[in-house]
C-alpha cells in the first residue's frame, strides 16, 4: 500500500478510479505533495516553484478540486488569488477495484510511480545538502534505517499498523506547529516484501 498520511479521525480515503486518472500527471503528483508538505499554496506560488506557468498551474489544480483531492481555503484569498489546500487525511493510491481495468492499472502506476520518484528525489537532494549545508543539530535528528527481518503477512501487517500508529499521533500532534525552530518534516516508512531467493536467480 502506498499513501499519503495527514493524521486526522476520519478514516483513510481510498482513491477512486476518476481520482487516479485525475493525479495521473507528474506535474499534478508534485503539486499535490507540495500542498501535502508545505500547506497552502495559490496557483503563483505554485508556478514560481516549479518553474511552469500560473496558467498550467491553475489548470491542473482545477482538476484536482474536480475529484476533491484539494479543495479551496475558507476565507482566504480573492477571485483573482485562490488559495488551495489538501484535506487532512491519509490518502490510498492503492485501490483494488481500479487494478480490474486497463486504465486503472495505468493510472496507478503513473501515480505511485511519480510519487516514489519524487520521494527518492527529495531524499537524495536531502543528502546532497545534509553534507554540504545542513547545520548539526538537524544532522543528529535525521534517522535513514534499513533492517531486514524475517515475518509473516500478519507480523509485517501489525507492524505496518504499529508505525503509523506512531506516526499518525505525531503528525496530528504537530500538524499546525509553528515557531522558531521548525520546519516541515518527511516522515516515511516502507514495510514490504523482498523477492524470494530463487526470485533473485
Amino acid at each position: 500500500m502506498v499513501n499519503e498520511s495527514a493524521a486526522s479521525s476520519s478514516p483513510e480515503r481510498v482513491l477512486d478510479a476518476g481520482a487516479l486518472r485525475a493525479l495521473a500527471h507528474p506535474l499534478r503528483v508534485k503539486m499535490y505533495n507540495i500542498l501535502s508538505q508545505y500547506g497552502p499554496q495559490t496557483a503563483s506560488s505554485l508556478a514560481q516553484q516549479l518553474g511552469e506557468s500560473s496558467g498550467s498551474t491553475s489548470y491542473h489544480l482545477r482538476a484536482l478540486a474536480k475529484h476533491d483531492l484539494i479543495v479551496e481555503c475558507n476565507g482566504r484569498g480573492t477571485g483573482r488569488e485562490r488559495w488551495w489546500e489538501r484535506p487532512v487525511g491519509s490518502v490510498s493510491f492503492a485501490n483494488r477495484d481500479a487494478m480490474t481495468t486497463p486504465a486503472g492499472r495505468a493510472a496507478t502506476q503513473v501515480v505511485m510511480g511519480e510519487f516514489l520518484r519524487n520521494r527518492n528525489e527529495e531524499l537524495m537532494a536531502f543528502v546532497g545538502r545534509g553534507i554540504n549545508a545542513e547545520p548539526d543539530e538537524w544532522h543528529e535528528a535525521t534517522l535513514i534505517s534499513t533492517s531486514t527481518t524475517q515475518l509473516t503477512a500478519e507480523q509485517t501487517r501489525e507492524l505496518g499498523r504499529r508505525l503509523m500508529a506512531i506516526i499518525d499521533e505525531v503528525v496530528a500532534q504537530n500538524r499546525t506547529q509553528t515557531g522558531e525552530g521548525v520546519r516541515a518534516v518527511t516522515i516515511r516508512s516502507d514495510v514490504f516484501p523482498l523477492p524470494d531467493r530463487g526470485e533473485l536467480q
